[in-house]
């Protein structure tokens, strides 16, 4: 009889690699980038083709500050799903969310201070202290700051785990900064539905948080 050919630490590594949970595969990382990606890719698409409208400057603007909105839920989501659904690995997508969140904040902030302002410092400064949804949305940006700046783990050693986690409590402040430029974004053309539809998510997924903690520090 012929010996066959296959190795037995390789057909354990493939063993091992094919009972791996998916969510802690190394590819589920790269797979969660290029999906956070796609609204980019869309938004550059239909701008390259003519493809964003009348006021291709104001779609552009209304959609980079929606998809923050939505990377937020999507960031506040984790942990109830991982904790509902038993689901641990989620927590590994957490900071790539938050990341990607901050992100679409940046392309927010330029595409405002570009298409509108024209980057022009003075015009900006001037202008967003004005109109309060601009401003409630900067405050956002300026708290978001530190987050980005301290989401990886050296930062977490430097401030220590009780002083990161309270830094990054700022996330509620944020989000909820976020539905109020929203709501006063929405206001101008009294179109309320998607502002009711984020701030029943924002609702549950704080009310969540809220009831948990309440649970945890209650007496037995």
């Amino acid at each position: 009889m012929q010996a066959s050919s296959r190795r037995p630490g390789h057909d354990t590594a493939k063993t091992a690699a094919a009972s791996k949970p998916l969510l802690l595969r190394p590819a589920a990382k790269l797979a969660l980038f290029g999906l956070c990606l796609l609204p980019l890719a869309w938004l550059a698409y239909r701008a390259a083709t003519n493809g964003l409208g009348p006021n291709a400057a104001e779609a552009l603007i209304r959609a980079t500050g929606d998809w923050v909105l939505r990377f937020l839920c999507l960031t506040l989501a984790v942990t109830p799903l991982r904790r509902l659904g038993g689901w641990p690995a989620l927590a590994r997508f957490r900071r790539m969310l938050g990341l990607f969140s901050f992100f679409y904040l940046v392309l927010h902030f330029l595409s405002y201070a570009w298409l509108d302002m024209g980057f022009d410092a003075a015009t900006i400064a001037h202008d967003i202290p004005k109109r309060p949804f601009a401003l409630v949305g900067f405050a956002a940006f300026v708290l978001m700051l530190p987050l980005a700046a301290t989401s990886f783990n050296r930062a977490i050693k430097a401030l220590g785990a009780a002083r990161w986690k309270a830094l990054h409590r700022l996330v509620y402040v944020i989000v909820l900064l976020g539905l109020l430029h929203f709501f006063w974004m929405r206001a101008a053309k009294q179109d309320f539905a998607e502002v009711a539809l984020y701030a029943a998510m924002v609702a549950l997924l704080l009310g969540w948080r809220a009831a948990r903690a309440w649970r945890d520090r209650s007496p037995d």
